[in-house]
C-alpha cells in the first residue's frame, strides 16, 4: 500500500512538473511586435477659421439730400458697371443747374460789351480782367450744379452683386444715407489668424517668396472647388491672442461665395526629417504620451514624447524619440513597465505601408 502511494506521488510531480514547463514554454512563444520609429519628410494639413470677404465691398450711399424718386434694381441683383440703380428727385438741382446756365450767359455778354469798350479805351484793363473772371466763375457754378445733378442719378461703379435695400422709394433722404451694398465677388480675400511660431517657419523659410496653394473648407464641409494664394500678410500681431493675419485670394467664377461667409483655410505644413510613429504605439496617462521602449535585454520601458503633429493613424514625435529606439507596437495595455518580453522586430517601412492592418 506504501509502495502504491509513493507512485501514484511521483506520477502527480511528473505531471505538475510538464504542465509547468508546458505552461513556460507557452509564455516564451508569446511575442510582441516592436518596431523603430522612422525617419522622413512629410507634411500635414493645418485648418484656419476664416473670415471671407469680397475683393471690393462697398457702401451705396445718397450723395444728396432728397426723396428717392426710384429704385432701378433689386436685392441680390447682379448689376454691370455703369449700370443705373437709384435716382434721387432732380428737380432742385435741375433748377440750380439752370440758374447757373443763366448766370453763365449773363456773364459772358458782359465780358463781351466789356471788350467792345476796352477795345476802345473806354474801360480799363482791370475791368475786362474782372469780366473774364466772372465768366470763369459762373462757368465753375455751372460745374458744380451739374455734378449735383449728377449726384441724384446713382450708377454701379462696378461690377458686381447688391445686398438688402435699406431705403424704399419715396423715402426722405439725407446726404450720405445708406441705400445698399455692393460687393466685387469675381474673386474673394479670405483672412486666417496664424500663431507666431508658425508665421516664423514660414517667413524665414526657403520658399517665402513662392506663392502658397492653400485650399478652403466651406460652412458645410465640403472642399470649395477652387484653389487660393497667399497673397499678403499683415503688418502687426494681435497682442491678446499672438496670432497675425494672413490673406489668401480665391477665384470665385461660379459666384459660390459670398461677402460675410466662414469656412476654413487648409494648409500643407511641411516637416522635414520628421520622426513618425504609429498612433498605435502610444498611450496616456494624465495628458501625456507615452510609449514602450524595448531596451537591449528585451525589457520594457515607459518613455513621455512630445508630439508635434497628427496624421492619419500617425505622430510626429518632437521630442522622445529617435529612429534607433525600437518601440512596442502592440500589446501595451498587456505588457508592464520593466518587464521583459520575447519581440519580434518589423521594418518600421512595413507598418506604415500595413497601417490599416495594424490599426485597431
Amino acid at each position: 500500500m506504501k509502495k502504491t502511494f509513493i507512485y501514484i506521488g511521483a506520477l502527480v510531480f511528473l505531471f505538475n512538473t510538464s504542465c509547468e514547463k508546458k505552461h513556460e514554454k507557452k509564455a516564451e512563444e508569446v511575442k510582441f511586435l516592436v518596431t523603430n520609429p522612422i525617419k522622413k519628410d512629410t507634411s500635414i494639413t493645418k485648418d484656419y477659421i476664416s473670415q471671407i470677404h469680397a475683393y471690393q465691398h462697398i457702401e451705396v450711399r445718397a450723395l444728396e439730400k432728397g426723396y428717392l424718386k426710384q429704385i432701378f434694381v433689386d436685392e441680390g441683383q447682379h448689376v454691370k458697371k455703369g449700370q443705373h440703380m437709384f435716382q434721387i428727385s432732380p428737380n432742385v438741382y435741375k433748377a440750380e443747374l439752370q440758374k447757373a446756365t443763366a448766370e453763365e450767359h449773363t456773364a459772358e455778354i458782359e465780358l463781351s460789351n466789356t471788350q467792345l469798350l476796352a477795345d476802345s479805351n473806354v474801360v480799363s484793363s482791370k475791368e475786362l480782367a474782372l469780366a473774364k473772371a466772372n465768366v470763369e466763375k459762373a462757368k465753375a457754378e455751372v460745374s458744380l450744379a451739374r455734378t449735383h445733378l449728377g449726384f441724384t442719378d446713382i450708377r454701379a461703379p462696378f461690377d458686381g452683386i447688391m445686398d438688402h435695400l435699406e431705403a424704399r422709394q419715396g423715402s426722405l433722404l439725407d446726404e450720405g444715407e445708406l441705400l445698399t451694398t455692393l460687393s466685387d465677388n469675381s474673386k474673394m480675400w479670405v483672412y486666417f489668424n496664424v500663431p507666431e511660431a508658425e508665421y516664423l517657419d514660414y517667413i524665414i523659410s526657403k520658399d517665402k517668396d513662392v506663392k502658397k496653394e492653400v485650399g478652403l473648407l466651406l460652412a458645410n464641409n465640403k472642399p470649395f472647388n477652387q484653389t487660393g494664394i497667399v497673397e499678403t500678410i499683415e503688418g502687426e500681431f494681435n497682442s491678446e491672442t499672438g496670432n497675425i493675419a494672413f490673406r489668401a485670394t480665391f477665384p470665385n467664377p461660379d459666384g459660390i461665395l459670398r461677402h460675410g461667409e466662414t469656412g476654413s483655410v487648409l494648409m500643407k505644413v511641411p516637416f522635414k526629417d520628421a520622426i513618425i510613429i504609429p498612433q498605435k504605439a502610444t498611450f496616456e496617462i494624465l495628458d501625456k504620451k507615452y510609449v514602450f521602449v524595448i531596451d537591449k535585454n528585451n525589457v520594457v520601458k515607459q518613455r513621455e514624447i512630445t508630439v508635434e503633429a497628427e496624421l492619419p493613424h500617425l505622430f510626429v514625435v518632437q521630442t522622445g524619440l529617435s529612429v534607433n529606439d525600437k518601440i512596442l507596437l502592440e500589446g501595451i495595455r498587456i505588457v508592464k513597465d520593466q518587464e521583459k518580453i520575447a519581440t519580434t522586430f518589423i521594418q518600421p517601412n512595413e507598418v506604415l505601408a500595413n497601417l490599416e492592418m495594424y490599426a485597431e
